[in-house]
């Protein structure tokens, strides 16, 4: 009998096939004591497993290339941290097993790291698949990961950690389902990235029984277990139109009757600007990766004028939107960020930081004055975690000092700068949301844990209220507002973001092509009422719901 089950839908796209279940490893070796004399021997143990698991997630990274290379390169980095490898010899010295040792140090600081502020807490699943393939390595059973199978599956999950998500075979992992996580998970991402339809944040999904026909709509969350033969046929039906629709896409986004509505792709580094180029959109750049590879000390201002112009001459005649660097509460950085607040996340990030170390932000903007000199492109510049007009008017007086040419904006991650957006228009020329943070923040709900991933959603209507707040003071500014992180790529949610007076869409370049053609089947004025009769609801999914039916004429 067809039942349905709801998740949060990460990646779009349908998928229909057996239920196979991830390989888990032995999570906890017995514990027992060595003698004294065998200390050493299992320290050798332990660091030839360490190693060898670094070298394998290298080699992982290597093959998958782009943005799954740089996580799986920061996981082999956890598996090598000096800290863990002697916190792990001191418990061999004391009786421990290499294996018990390894577990051991290993849960320590999962507890620091689920401590320690958003990001890293939402490294905690790569954290837990460092360890496992280490003690399953020195156990000698088989390592956590993909099932072999010779027919095509739905792959079934409690979590899926980057090392195995990044190479899944999309002929054979027709779509998957985990348990936890969350829409800015690393697997969410990397999911996109691969084009493979994903829910995450299913309770009880690894209930279903190994090899049970499952329905996967990535676009609705939805999974319909034993699907009859007319749901199978009405999924494969909407799954044919939606590859006919975006094989005809292309071009800039607009609705049917014309109203542009420009898309830019987000662009983590310079590994990412193929796929924004390719998908023929403007680039949204993100500065991080440059400061992130070493947390002791900014890099010089050469260093940024290499990497910047590397991106901007990549967009001739093109729009790229830059943030400058954006530390703290999830993203430490030693020479910038306090180590001893209470709550990072409300505290020195962002912003803040760089007006903290005025030189930081002389430095990147300067860099930025530089790398865009003799180009044609059309630069925008924003901070992020403005809170008011007197962040929004330090950050526009720092870019005119340094003699930048470009658009001066705020990002809208705080409720306070979307309910005063007017105010900050004051001083810059355009707004930018970051609806993964202001959800975050107007729901006092970590991004990162998938218990409150309902209030992470970016249908939630008070979320789309403090959109339209930000676009009408825009409007009434004459001034633009665009929208970045996960709510943008969902393709019906950005319908109602231009409904709501958005004015351009940030995403991942996967998603590109499928916001493209959904917004060329709708004209302006449906995207509106879409976007009033979400608003008017009191639930996410009762949002998505009416957005769905006035969209569809029901």
């Amino acid at each position: 009998m067809e039942t349905t089950l709801r998740g949060v839908g990460v990646s779009h796209g349908v998928a229909i096939g057996q239920v196979r279940h991830m390989g888990t490893a032995v999570l906890e070796p017995p514990a027992k004591q060595i003698p004294a004399e065998d200390a050493e021997r299992e320290q050798g143990r332990a660091r030839k497993a360490v190693e060898a698991v670094a070298a394998d997630l290298n080699a992982r990274g290597n093959l998958a290339g782009g943005e799954a290379q740089a996580v799986l390169e920061a996981q082999a980095l956890i598996a090598q941290d000096p800290e863990l490898i002697a916190d792990v010899d001191r418990r061999i010295a004391v009786g421990s097993t290499a294996e018990r040792a390894v577990y051991d140090a290993f849960s320590h600081y999962r507890e620091l790291l689920a401590g320690a502020g958003e990001y890293m807490a939402g490294r905690v699943a790569d954290l837990d698949d460092v360890r496992n393939r280490i003690v399953a390595r020195l156990l000698g059973v088989p390592m956590p990961g993909v099932p072999d199978s010779d027919e095509p599956y739905v792959l079934i999950a409690r979590d899926l950690a980057p090392a195995d998500t990044a190479l899944l075979d999309p002929a054979l992992v027709l779509g998957f389902v985990t348990e936890e996580g969350g829409p800015t998970s690393h697997s969410a991402i990397l999911a996109r990235a691969l084009g493979v339809p994903a829910i995450v944040a299913l309770p009880g999904a690894g209930e279903l029984a190994e090899g049970t026909l499952i329905a996967v709509d990535g676009s609705t969350g939805e999974i319909f277990v034993d699907p009859s033969d007319d749901k199978r046929a009405e999924l494969e039906r909407a799954a044919a139109e939606r590859r006919a629709a975006l094989a005809a896409s292309s071009g800039p986004g607009a609705t049917s009757d014309g109203h542009k509505v420009p898309l830019l792709a987000n662009v983590g580094g310079p590994a990412d600007v193929p796929a924004a180029v390719e998908a023929g959109a403007g680039g949204g750049f993100r500065t991080e990766f440059l400061f992130l590879d070493d947390s002791a000390k900014a890099p010089s201002e050469e260093k940024q004028v290499e990497a910047y112009r590397k991106v901007l001459e990549a967009f001739p005649e093109g729009r790229v939107v830059v943030r400058v660097l954006d530390a703290g509460a999830d993203k430490p950085l030693d020479f910038l960020t306090p180590a001893d607040e209470p709550n990072p996340a409300l505290g020195v990030r962002g912003l803040r930081s760089l007006l903290d170390h005025p030189e930081v932000l002389r430095t990147q903007l300067t860099a930025l004055a530089k790398a865009v000199e003799g180009l044609p492109v059309y630069l925008e510049v924003m901070a992020p975690m403005v809170a008011d007009r007197a962040d929004a008017k330090a950050f526009a007086d720092a870019c005119r000092a340094a003699g930048l040419r470009a658009k001066f904006g705020a990002m809208v991650e705080i409720p306070s700068a979307a309910l005063r957006a007017r105010s900050i228009l004051q001083e810059v020329e355009f707004l930018s949301l970051g609806t993964n943070d202001l959800a975050q923040y107007t729901f006092a709900a970590d991004r990162q844990v998938g218990a409150v991933s309902r209030l992470q959603d970016p249908w939630q209507p008070a979320l789309l209220d403090l959109v339209a707040l930000s676009a009408d003071a825009a409007k009434a500014e004459g001034k633009s507002c665009g929208v970045c992180g996960e709510a943008a790529s969902d393709p019906l949610l950005a319908c109602v973001l231009t409904g709501l007076g958005v004015t351009s869409l940030s995403m991942g370049a996967a998603s590109i092509p499928y916001v493209r053609a959904t917004l060329a089947k709708y004209t302006l004025a449906q995207c509106e009422r879409a976007a009033a009769a979400a608003r008017a609801a009191d639930s996410a999914e009762e949002a998505r719901v009416a957005a769905q039916a006035v969209l569809s004429g029901e």
